[in-house]
Order: structure tokens, then C-alpha cells, then sequence
């Protein structure tokens, strides 16, 4: 059997290309018998194919003395076999109080956090891990229980690559009792975790009552949980490739924001829908734990929902997720801007303005220029001004409360809320685009929108200035 253990994992990093020849490999090592054996098998594929083994592990100080004894007993064994080791204590209990975690979870975060460090001092391409087929079954089971969509019944990947390396599992196919027996046959000392034994862990529960309990009615329980996993992982694969197509197809990204157009994303399907917004919201950042179904299910409902028109939802402490009229954009940034105003310096003729993503682009021209300016097809959005009816300095600013302009080929004056209103501009917009003011506060233009009907270039005018907004749009 131990032939077959050593065969079987040994062909399995050749058909998924788990590991590459040359590689450096830090192999996690608790001091159990699954990644004791694991560091031995290994090692003894080592010579073949030139790999360089590096020991990691972690005394996360849970169990006193006994984790003190795991430590001694994994850089003993790493000595013994020639290999270095790196050890890290962590003082867990600490760090769950700090970071408000469970004790696992926080052990699981400053163990990874060690063996990448571990890993980039070592220059490894890969980080490989003893979780193996039994374990496999147990996160099934967990995940079933909490409640899980179809990417979640994919299970823990062989491979997966996380920072600058690869985390590899190639125990993921070996059950738990070939590896016992493993060591058994090979007389390789291990140590015990006394902690696999406590009840107040969801997982030691999961393996210790429930696994057996269920066993009584499928005694291939493990087996049929694990191929499970191999079907889910191919139609997660396929719905994943759809999902990235449709990405690309209908999302415009640029870092912190993305958008897309609300008819596309309604003529999804609902599982690709849920799967895009799963996607955007990772590509903002948002960690895969806080994917939960109710979360993308209140995101989908904002767009779908034909009775809503302008909307905002904050998702995460970062993420909101704006809908204005037909427009849907996720953004890691609150949606209210805040108000802003520049001078415009007339000796310069270029002002750049961070709040809009834009600049304003203006030039002096005598007014026997102006006629043949402003017919060009390339003036639209641009505003000509007879300098000489204005107040200056001019000074492009955010709206507030209260303006009014009086527009051209209107009498009176009209809000600019309501303007913006009528022209279905949306509400985030209004706030950015900038308007063009005098000395006295009088509105002339809202830039590249609507003039004012003050100084309007005319026959008797002498000094024209030209003004341009140009939006610098992210695709």
C-alpha cells in the first residue's frame, strides 16, 4: 500500500503540474502524521526531480508544552533528513483578542501569513499542504451545513496560486487511513494533537459525531462527497469561463470602479448574474469569505428590481454599489463627493481639475476668430465668452444649493437641480460637474452642458475667450 501511496501521489503532481523540476517547495509541517508522512514523500521524489524541500512550521502557543514538543520534534526530523527548517511562535491566543477572530481562523491567517514569508525568503515556487481526501469530505460537510452555492461544493483546489506562490495539496486524493497506515509500514514517528480531540471546534465535531453518524446510511460517504467535488469543479470551471466572457463583454473596469449598463445585466441569466456580481466585487477587493449568497442577492435585487430608479447600497465598509437611471456602478469610494472651486488663472491656459477626472482647456482670441471657431464641428461642449461682460476672475466650481442660471433662449432662470433632473443626468454627476461663475457669483456656463445667456460674443465684442472641458473617461 505504501508503494501505491507514494505512486499514486507522484502521478497526480504530474497530471496537474503540481509542482514544476527545479522547484524550491516549503513543506508546512505541524508534527501529524499527515504532514509528516507528506514531507517524507517529498522528500524521497526529491533527488529525481531537483527539488530543494524547505520545513515550516508554527508553535501558535495553544497548547503549552505540547506545542513546545511539536516544534522540538519537527526541527529534529527536518535535521535528521538534512532539509532546513523555520520555525515561527506566534502568541495566537494574543492575536485573536487583537483581531476580534476565532481561534482557528486566526491561527490559519498567521500561518499562511508565516509560510509566504517562508516562502519569499526562500525564493519557493510552491507551498504545499497536507490536507488530504477526509479532510476534503469534512469542509464538504461544513460548507453544506452553513450553506453553500455550486463554487462552494468545489471544495479546497489542489492547486491554487495566492501571492507569488502556489499552494499545492497532493494528499487531496489519499485518504486519512493510507496515510496512518503509511507511517505504520515505514515506522515514522509522529506527533498527536490533543486539541483534534475537543468537541468545541465545528470541524473536530463535524469528524468526530457527524461523519460517523452519516456513515450508517452511505458507508462510502468520504468517497461520494469527494466525487462530488471533482463534478462541481468541472461546472464551476464552465461557469466561470461564461462568467469571465461576460465580464469582458458588458463591465468597464479601472481600479476602484466598476460599471455596466442595467438592460445587459437583466438579460442574464440569474447564475451568471449572481457569478458577475461575485466577480466585480472581487476585483474590488472584497474577500471571498464575504461573498455570502444574502449579500449578492440584496446587489442583484438592486439592479433587477424595475420599481427602483436611483439607489445607492453600501455592500462593505468600502464598496457601495450606485444605480442611476440604466447605469449600475460598483465603487470603493462613497458616492458624495465633496464641494470644490478653482481659480482660473487667465495667464495660463490649462487647469487641471482631480475632483472630475477632467481639465479645462482655454485660449484668447481676437473676435475676427470667433465666427470661424465656433462653427467648427469639432467646438461642441465648448462656451465663447466676451471677456469684457464678465467680472473677473472666473472660477469653475461644484453646484450648490440654490443656483440658478438664466439660459440662453429662455426668459427668467431656471434651477440647476432641475435642469439636471430634466436632462436625466445622474445624481453623483451632478454633484461633479463643474460650473463656470464670475467675480459676482453669476453662473456662465455649466460646462459642457448649458451657457448662460450672459456675455454672448456679439459685433461689438473685442476679446473672445474660448473654454473646453475635457473629460479624461476610464474604459
Amino acid at each position: 500500500m505504501e508503494t501505491d501511496l507514494v505512486a499514486r501521489v507522484e502521478r497526480r503532481i504530474a497530471e496537474e503540474k503540481l509542482a514544476d523540476m527545479g522547484d524550491v517547495i516549503v513543506v508546512a509541517v505541524s508534527g501529524g502524521p499527515d504532514s509528516v508522512a507528506l514531507l517524507h514523500v517529498l522528500f524521497g521524489l526529491a533527488d529525481n526531480r531537483q527539488w530543494t524541500i524547505v520545513v515550516a512550521h508554527v508553535n501558535h502557543q495553544f497548547r503549552g508544552m505540547e506545542s513546545d514538543a511539536e516544534a522540538d520534534f519537527v526541527a529534529e526530523l527536518a535535521a535528521g533528513m538534512g532539509l532546513p527548517c523555520e520555525i515561527a511562535v506566534i502568541d495566537v491566543p494574543a492575536y485573536i483578542e487583537e483581531a476580534s477572530l476565532n481561534g482557528q481562523a486566526a491561527a490559519r491567517e498567521k500561518r499562511y501569513a508565516f509560510l509566504h514569508q517562508v516562502a519569499d525568503q526562500y525564493g519557493a515556487q510552491r507551498i504545499a499542504l497536507a490536507h488530504h481526501a477526509d479532510d476534503q469530505a469534512e469542509t464538504m460537510l461544513m460548507r453544506i451545513l452553513r450553506g453553500t452555492g455550486p463554487s462552494g461544493l468545489v471544495g479546497m483546489p489542489e492547486r491554487r496560486r495566492e501571492k507569488k506562490v502556489e499552494l499545492i495539496r497532493p494528499f487531496l486524493r489519499i485518504y486519512k487511513s493510507d496515510i496512518v497506515n503509511y507511517c505504520a509500514q515505514h515506522e515514522i514517528a509522529y506527533c498527536k494533537d490533543s486539541s483534534n480531540e475537543l468537541r468545541k471546534y465545528f470541524r473536530n465535531r463535524i469528524r468526530l459525531d457527524l461523519m460517523p453518524m452519516l456513515k450508517q446510511y452511505n458507508e462510502q460517504l468520504p468517497e461520494s462527497l469527494n466525487r462530488l467535488t471533482d463534478v462541481m469543479q468541472a461546472e464551476n470551471d464552465y461557469l466561470d469561463g461564461e462568467t469571465d466572457k461576460v465580464f469582458r463583454r458588458i463591465v468597464t473596469f479601472q481600479p476602484g470602479i466598476g460599471r455596466l449598463d442595467r438592460r445587459d445585466f437583466a438579460e442574464l441569466h440569474v447564475a451568471l448574474q449572481r457569478r458577475l456580481i461575485k466577480l466585480i466585487l472581487n476585483c474590488l477587493c472584497l474577500e471571498r469569505e464575504r461573498l455570502v449568497f444574502t449579500r449578492i442577492e440584496r446587489v442583484r435585487e438592486l439592479i433587477v428590481k424595475d420599481q427602483m430608479s436611483n439607489q445607492v447600497l453600501q455592500v462593505d465598509e468600502q464598496i457601495y454599489i450606485v444605480r442611476e437611471y440604466g447605469s449600475i456602478q460598483f465603487q470603493t469610494f462613497a458616492p458624495d463627493p465633496k464641494p470644490y472651486a478653482y481659480e482660473i488663472g487667465l495667464a495660463s491656459n490649462e487647469l487641471d481639475l482631480p475632483d472630475m477626472n477632467a481639465k479645462l482647456i482655454y485660449s484668447w482670441m481676437p473676435s475676427s476668430s470667433y465666427e470661424k471657431a465656433a462653427s467648427s464641428p469639432d467646438h461642441n461642449g465648448d462656451v465663447f465668452l466676451d471677456v469684457d461682460q464678465v467680472e473677473l476672475p472666473l472660477f469653475l466650481r461644484s453646484r450648490r444649493s440654490g443656483d440658478r442660471l438664466e439660459p440662453l433662449g429662455l426668459n427668467g432662470s431656471k434651477k440647476v437641480k432641475d435642469m439636471f433632473i430634466d436632462a436625466k443626468i445622474p445624481p453623483t454627476r451632478r454633484e461633479v460637474i463643474p460650473l463656470l461663475v464670475d467675480a459676482s457669483g453669476r453662473i456662465l456656463w455649466i460646462a459642457g452642458f448649458r451657457r448662460s445667456k450672459h456675455a454672448l460674443v456679439g459685433s461689438d465684442t473685442e476679446r473672445v475667450l474660448h473654454m473646453k472641458l475635457v473629460l479624461q473617461e476610464h474604459t
